[in-house]
This record gives structure tokens, C-alpha cells and sequence, in this order.
């Protein structure tokens, strides 16, 4: 972070934030640091080709991008004082005269159960002028809580470009449905994304609030489906608590087996919205969840998973008891709730600690570690299980043992020297998250070993194949 205080996003801006799962914004730079900065694009570009995750350290002025603060305060508001930039990082270069197709970006290639919270977002950054014409970024609205398309058959219908002058930014959730659009003027067009990631679970608004009570945003974008509960509940964990929605209303039985009916919808919106709905019916609703989490279907009881992430400490239990279930799906989505409810299900750690011993399969290992860090306590036995993640011969497993060890703070301490290990892991974000673990443990210990590695790794970012050592 630079010494210039972040500019924090409105309360209208979380909320469009919260609703439409992107920002469009812009940095103040002028005109000549965006001709230099594409000049240095070009010239990497045409002599090495695109340099992938060494793009921060080889275009020296990309470093200033996000130091500036318009994007920290942007950061800051949405992942807290605390975010981190991930390993991985890419520069995007489009001539391409048709677009690219719909996505939601993958943990590169790894399987993930999504959160509706944000703990990840992109930067997607626009160093030249980029009209509709240059084939900027086209998002989706509202689609980062979803897993299927809701589109329209008309792909463009509803969509949203990140279109502007040079500096201007999306500032996206991290599943928001996604893609690049056809470059007609088949003129160069850089797109550079930076991901970051939540290292601490909201305690307070990290935005400039003034308005503690959630409202719809002064403008919702025409194709965003409505999800009162859904925004709401994002709104209040963002804020600092944890399972607000729970025991909301009495529902009689017939709300309850509507609400329960509709959780069964092809249309995923509909079906969301039901998820949360019975999250806010107390005991009774919490069970209808808890049936549908054990259902053979996948993608219902994946819904269910969600409902019951927000539904308090009245689904801990059943929760608990659905890790004995045969299913490998449903264990993975009872671990997940139980990780976003956090210090709710602290009682879980032991048994969440001995699944992970005990699970054959990575995805309810990877999910477990996951679920330890957000959850937190008792920080010694959640330390002493991703210790031994850090040892798994799966690379997700390690890899998501690393980056919950940064969130796991100076209590994590016990883990630096498997840290040491991993700092040697044959993959390159098992590293990175090694490296970042240390830097967030900050003992001495930790930093000693952290700025050894660094300095046996250095990286001179004048160094190239036509330069490889003259001064």
C-alpha cells in the first residue's frame, strides 16, 4: 500500500457491488504514464511474448497500478485491510475479431466449492482507451452466485462492458459469469488481471459506511434477478456478523413446504432464493435443508449447502451429523457450511480434524482445510491440520493448506518449518501461498526464512534474453 489514504467505496457502491458482482472505475494517472506503461507492454510483448505470472515484476509500472488509491480503497472495501494479491497474474492481449466465450474462472483447473461471500476478487485493468469497438471485458450482472448460464439465447442481451479511458478498471466477485468481447478495430488491446484474496473473516464495514441498514441500490441493472435474503445476508457478513438471517420469520407449514417445493426449480435464481428462504425459518427450515443436502442430485444439495452457510448455529449439529454420510458431495457441502459459518462451528474442528485424516477423497480434504482457517478454533489443532495438509501428495490439498495458513495469522507460527518445505513444492502457487503464509505469520522466524527465500529467488526485472547481464 502506498502512503496515499484509500478512497473506500460508498455504500451505494457496495451495494451495486453486492447485487451485480462488478465495478466499473477509474484511476486518476495521466495520459503519459499509460503511453509509457503500453509502450513497455509492447515491447515485452514483441521481443519475450506475454510473461504471464512474472508480469508485476517485468512492466515495472504495473506496480503503481496497485498502489493507487482509487484500487486500494476499492480492495480494501471488498476483501478488507488485510487482502493479498495471488501468485497468479496475467496480461491479456486481444486482436481477435469474434468474442470469446462465457466463463467463470477456475482455481486453474482445480475443483472449488464457490462461495457467495467474497473472499476472492479480480481486477481487470485497461491501460489504453477501450471503446465497445477494441473488444473490451463483457460481464454478466448478477451471475457470480450462480453455477449454470440463466442467460438469454442472445449472449449480449444484459451484458455489461468495461469500457472507458485509459485507467479504468472492473473491479469483479470472482465467479461473475465473464468474457472478452470481439475486437472489430483489430488495434492492440491490453487487459491486465491481478487476483486477491481475503485473508480475515469481516469484523466491521471496511467500506465508507454511513448507512448500517441494507437497501437496494439506487439503480439495479435490468437483467440482475432479484435476492432480497441473498444481498441482505451478503450485506450484514460484510459488516461483521455471522448467520444474521437465522430465525427471521415463523413460517407455517405450508410457507414451508412451498418454499421447500421451489428448492426443487430447474431456474437456479428461483431455486437460490429458496435456499436462503429456509434459512430464515428456524428449526423447521433448517431441516428441509438438511434433506435436501443428503439429495443424490448435486446441484440441490449444493443449494442446500448455501442455505444452510447462513442459517446460525441451530445447523451446526445436523451439519456435524451429515459428515458421516456416505456421499462424497454431501460431506463437501457440510463441510463448507460449516467453514462459513466460522466460530459457530468451532465445536467441528476435532471432528472436521479427523475427517481430514481419515478422507480418501481430495475434494472433502481441500474443503476441510478451507473450513478449519475460517473457522479459526481452537487455532492449535486447526494449525496441527493444515500443518498436515501442507504433506498431502494431492496439490490442491497443499495448496489450500498454504493460503489457509495465511489466514491463520501468528497463530500459525508452528507451522514455518513445513512452510520451509513447501517453499519447494513442485507447484508454483503451493509456493506462493507458502511465501505469503510466512509473510502473514510475521514472527521473527517467519520473516527470517521469508526474505532468505526471497533473496535466493530474486528476480531483476531488467534482465532479459537481449540483456542478460550488462549494466
Amino acid at each position: 500500500m502506498n502512503s496515499e489514504k484509500p478512497v473506500l467505496l460508498t455504500d451505494d457502491q457496495m451495494r451495486s457491488f453486492i447485487t451485480e458482482g462488478f465495478l466499473i472505475l477509474k484511476t486518476d494517472f495521466p495520459e503519459s504514464f499509460h503511453q509509457g506503461l503500453v509502450e513497455q507492454l509492447n515491447e515485452v510483448y514483441e521481443q519475450e511474448g506475454n510473461p504471464g505470472n512474472n508480469l508485476l515484476p517485468r512492466i515495472h509500472d504495473v506496480k503503481k497500478v496497485f498502489k493507487h488509491p482509487v484500487v486500494t480503497g476499492a480492495l480494501t472495501s471488498v476483501l478488507g485491510s488485510g487482502y493479498t494479491m495471488h501468485t497468479h497474474r496475467f496480461g491479456h492481449f486481444n486482436t481477435k475479431s469474434t468474442a470469446g466465450g462465457w466463463h467463470k474462472d477456475s482455481y486453474w483447473g482445480y475443483r472449488k466449492i464457490r462461495n457467495h461471500h467474497p473472499w476472492w476478487a479480480m481486477i481487470m485493468y485497461f491501460p489504453q482507451d477501450t471503446p465497445a469497438e477494441l473488444g473490451p471485458t463483457g460481464v454478466m450482472p448478477g451471475t457470480q452466485n450462480y453455477e449454470t448460464r440463466v442467460f438469454e439465447p442472445d449472449e449480449s442481451k444484459g451484458e455489461a462492458l468495461a469500457t472507458g479511458s485509459a485507467g479504468t478498471f472492473a473491479l469483479i466477485h470472482y465467479d461473475l459469469w465473464h468474457r472478452a468481447t470481439a475486437n472489430v478495430l483489430g488495434l492492440p488491446r491490453y487487459m491486465l488481471k491481478f487476483e486477491f484474496l481475503r485473508t480475515q473473516a469481516p469484523t466491521a464495514p471496511s467500506w465508507a459506511c454511513q448507512n448500517p441498514m441494507w437497501n437496494n441500490p439506487t439503480s439495479l441493472h435490468p437483467s440482475v434477478h432479484q435476492h432480497d435474503a441473498m444481498w441482505k445476508e451478503t450485506w450484514n457478513w460484510l459488516s461483521g456478523q455471522v448467520g444474521s438471517l437465522a430465525d427471521s420469520v415463523q413460517a407455517d407449514d405450508s410457507r414451508l413446504k412451498e418454499t421447500a417445493f421451489r428448492l426443487e426449480d430447474s431456474f437456479e435464481p428461483i431455486a437460490l432464493n429458496a435456499a436462503y428462504d429456509l434459512a430464515t425459518m428456524g428449526s423447521e427450515g433448517i431441516q428441509k435443508l438438511l434433506q435436501a443436502l443428503r439429495h443424490d442430485d448435486v446441484r440441490k444439495s449444493r443449494l442446500a449447502a448455501y442455505g444452510l452457510s447462513i442459517a446460525g448455529e441451530g445447523a451446526v449439529k445436523g451439519l456435524v451429523e451429515a459428515l458421516d454420510e456416505p456421499g462424497t458431495e454431501t460431506v463437501a457441502h457440510a463441510v463448507f457450511a460449516l467453514g462459513e459459518l466460522r466460530e459457530l462451528s468451532s465445536c467441528a474442528v476435532p471432528r472436521l480434524v479427523k475427517l481430514l485424516k481419515e478422507s480418501d477423497h481430495p475434494l472433502i480434504r481441500y474443503t476441510v482445510l478451507e473450513a478449519l482457517a475460517m473457522i479459526g478454533a481452537p487455532s492449535d489443532q486447526v494449525v496441527d491440520g493444515l500443518i498436515a495438509g501442507l504433506q498431502d501428495e494431492e496439490v490442491q490439498v497443499r495448496f489450500t493448506a498454504g493460503l489457509s495458513l495465511c489466514r491463520m495469522g501468528a497463530a500459525a507460527a508452528g507451522a514455518v518449518p513445513a512452510l520451509v518445505e513447501a517453499l519447494d513444492d513442485d507447484n508454483r502457487y503451493v509456493r506462493g501461498h507458502a511465501a505469503e503464509a510466512l509473510r502473514h505469520i510475521g514472527t521473527d522466524a517467519a520473516k527470517d526464512t521469508l526474505i532468505n527465500y526471497l533473496f535466493d529467488s530474486r528476480w531483476c526485472p531488467i534482465t532479459t534474453p537481449q540483456s542478460p547481464f550488462k549494466p
